[in-house]
């Protein structure tokens, strides 16, 4: 069938169109078909797009690589604009840094020498408080305490952590601060991890200063409290001791030392160390105590004991009559119940100016207690001390019994004054009123 001859069911058909190709003596038919020239007609207008935009990107190429580069400096420009308030934040958190620790290390510094102030301090009261319980004003175990460091208890060893300035110094000081707080800090991305804030550092060292200053002070004034107490103390009981020694025209030892420091005194001026008033209550507690410790000392030396502590008086001092002529005769002692034997002891120290046989009195003892006063110990069946002697309070110096004029086994105690006897109530009466400020 021809191609060209209309179908007989389809009807005509399309002509095909046939491509002649020669080459010499060859010839070479090719038919072209419709889906062969969609094919080529597809082929060409890629291939004219492909072309197109290839020819567009060789002439915009500069263009999009200039606005690439531009917005890549922008990037970097930003960054580093980051960058440097980053830096600028924490010079300005080092400066803080440097600036709080200078405060806080002339903080400490002050609070340093207020602590080795009190310190001193408590060295010197600690000596005035051994002679107080010397003299039998306080305890030992009532001393105020010394001052064990607060500052080292409270404030951080600034000085130590002086290097440790960045990153996350004011972080590390803050903790030491706040007993191991962590300080607040502020997140960032960058090549800074953290950026401590430093908002609360001088608050937190502030309220810790103040705790100290306050403790220090709190010391301070428990010293001063018991300076006070003390000297009060002092005075009152050399006063009442004062009191008894004028009664017996016992002079006063002060006023003797006084004497003899305006006959050899001198040396060269010099400034007080310190004129504040803690000292001046120190030197006024010194003067307590050293008057005190003087009065005391004269009042120990004299016979205010009673020698023969729970025994029974069988003859008091004064007028009576006389056991062996039966009248009338002062009696010039006291005479107490003693067992034979039994153990005399001295009612003060002193030194023994008799001891042997005296007349009525026996086997007798005196002893010089200084101040015009003696004591004398009669009837003994044994002397126990000799002439020269020095006894203390409480030494034997002989044994009891009946030797002179004497109707049974006695003591018969005497005091005298500037050779006169007196009645050892008024002693041993005084004894008991200052039995809470003598031995």
């Amino acid at each position: 069938m021809n191609s060209g001859h209309q179908h007989r069911v389809f009807g005509r058909r399309a002509k095909e169109h046939i491509l002649i190709l020669a080459s010499g003596d060859k010839v070479r038919h090719m038919t072209v078909r419709p889906w062969m020239a969609a094919l080529a007609f597809c082929f060409v207008g890629v291939f004219s797009i492909g072309y197109l935009l290839a020819t567009s990107y060789l002439v915009l190429r500069d263009d999009l690589i200039g606005a690439t580069m531009a917005r890549q400096a922008r990037m970097q420009h930003d960054y580093e604009d980051r960058i440097a308030a980053l830096r600028a934040q924490v010079d300005r958190i080092t400066s803080r840094q440097l600036l709080d620790q200078q405060v806080v290390e002339d903080k400490v510094d002050k609070l340093m020498e207020q602590q080795m102030a009190l310190t001193s301090r408590h060295g010197k009261l600690d000596n005035l408080l051994d002679r107080a319980e010397s003299s039998g004003l306080t305890e030992k175990d009532g001393a105020p305490p010394a001052p064990s460091s607060p500052v080292q208890s409270y404030v951080p060893d600034v000085k130590d952590k002086r290097a440790s300035l960045s990153g996350s110094g004011i972080e590390a000081i803050e903790k030491q601060l706040a007993s191991g707080a962590p300080a607040d800090a502020t997140p960032d991305n960058s090549t800074l991890a953290y950026v401590p804030a430093t908002d609360t550092v001088g608050d937190r060292a502030d309220r810790i200063f103040s705790k100290v200053t306050l403790s220090l002070k709190d010391v301070e004034q428990d010293q001063r409290s018991r300076v006070e107490q003390l000297t009060s103390d002092a005075g009152n009981a050399a006063n009442a001791i004062e009191t008894v020694l004028t009664r017996f025209k016992i002079p006063m030892p002060e006023t003797a030392a006084r004497k003899d420091d305006d006959d050899a005194v001198g040396g060269p001026y010099v400034e007080p160390e310190s004129n504040d008033g803690f000292n001046n209550s120190l030197a006024a507690l010194d003067g307590a105590l050293t008057r005190l410790e003087a009065v005391r000392s004269t009042a120990e030396s004299l016979p205010f004991r009673n020698p023969a502590i729970g025994k029974d008086v069988t003859s008091p001092f004064g007028n009576r009559r006389d056991p062996f002529l039966g009248r009338l005769a002062l009696h010039s002692g006291i005479d107490f119940r003693f067992s034979p034997g039994e153990r005399i002891r001295s009612t003060a120290p002193g030194k023994v100016i008799s001891a042997g046989w005296t007349g009525g009195y026996g086997n007798m003892v005196e002893v010089d207690h200084g101040n015009g006063i003696s004591t004398r110990y009669g009837h003994m069946s044994e002397v126990l001390v000799k002439v020269g002697d020095t006894v203390d309070r409480n030494d034997v110096i002989g044994l009891a019994g009946s030797t002179g004029r004497s109707t049974g086994t006695h003591l018969h105690y005497e005091v005298r004054q500037d050779g006169h006897a007196v009645d050892p109530v008024y002693f041993m009466n005084a004894g008991l009123k200052l039995a809470t400020y003598i031995k």
